[in-house]
């Protein structure tokens, strides 16, 4: 397949059934992801730990945000889409993906970030992800704390979510073919990326050679993603969701949501994922316990975790 090219997709014969069904995706991945073992300090005797390299997806592209990307942006062009609208924190990471991914295809990018700062809220500098977001030009508008008033995640998300709705009309009004991309590119369409990711892991051998699959859960698009293949082909697979920021209620109803909106019926969220809390404190806040696992596991590893989901998700395995 020709890398930035649209091309032809047909979805496993397991997943035929589902209603949304994509009829075309960009490559922008480099695929296949490694699996390895990883001897990771603290796992008891008689486990064995592996993990699978999502961080190697691409260059600039690395991360998971990249394989929904490949569907979420093959549908914006084939709706005739000439903008882009996503949102999330300063530093996030799917943000970061989407602009380079949008530009890449000739989309223009617009993103609505959650600012930390009333006094100055658009001072936020020009550092990490957001250097990347300006030098692929794109639009960058910040809303203040105040804004998204003093609930917990999942009111301020909602608030934050009505905000860019209005932004989004107003883009139309102007002339802009926008399409909206949600938090983290948890939609329906997004799904598919690791509906195909966990064909990719099938071709790679887990069923066979695995009990269990851990992952964060922020938005819970691709820990939901990979709990519907699961549950599709059969497998004795479980898989387990470490939440993030959002609450358990929350993130059951995402997955009610997409079992829905996809023609799965009858089945309920604890039966395609075992969604864990209790090892965050909150989106993109990290206790000193998890920056103490995060340097061991560089410095014994060399595998380097992020603060906000990978090392949350290691010490939720762990314990």
């Amino acid at each position: 397949m020709t890398y930035r090219s649209l091309q032809p997709y047909n979805p496993p014969a397991w997943a035929k059934e589902l209603k949304i069904q994509p009829t075309s995706r960009v490559v922008l991945t480099q695929r296949p992801t490694p699996i390895h073992e990883w001897a990771v300090p603290g796992v008891p005797s008689g486990f064995q730990l592996y993990i699978k390299r999502e961080d190697l997806t691409g260059s600039t592209l690395t991360g998971n945000k990249v394989r929904k990307l490949e569907f979420i942006l093959a549908d914006a062009l084939s709706q005739g889409c000439d903008t882009v609208v996503t949102m999330g924190g300063l530093q996030s990471n799917h943000c970061r993906a989407t602009a380079i991914a949008a530009r890449e295809m000739g989309l223009a990018v617009h993103l609505a970030m959650m600012g930390e700062d009333d006094e100055a809220p658009v001072d936020i500098g020009c550092s990490g992800n957001i250097l990347l977001d300006r030098l692929c030009g794109a639009t960058i508008v910040v809303a203040p704390p105040s804004l998204l008033g003093n609930g917990s995640t999942d009111e301020q998300l909602e608030i934050a979510t009505s905000l860019v709705e209005k932004y989004i009309q107003k883009l139309r009004s102007d002339g802009k073919n926008a399409y909206f991309i949600p938090p983290g590119g948890a939609s329906e369409i997004g799904a598919w990326g690791y509906i195909e990711g966990f064909k990719e892991m099938m071709e790679q051998g887990v069923l066979d050679r695995f009990d269990d699959i851990v992952l964060a859960a922020g938005t819970c698009g691709t820990a939901c993603a990979l709990g519907i293949a699961n549950y599709l082909t059969g497998s004795k697979l479980k898989i387990h969701g470490i939440t993030i920021a959002l609450t358990l209620a929350t993130l059951s109803g995402k997955v009610s949501g997409y079992l829905q909106k996809l023609g799965i019926n009858g089945v309920s969220p604890s039966e395609v994922i075992d969604l864990i809390d209790g090892y965050s404190i909150g989106y993109a806040k990290s206790t000193q316990e998890e920056l103490d696992l995060l340097f061991d596991v560089s410095t014994q590893t060399g595998v380097v975790l992020d603060t906000t989901f990978t090392v949350k998700a290691l010490r939720g395995l762990l314990e």
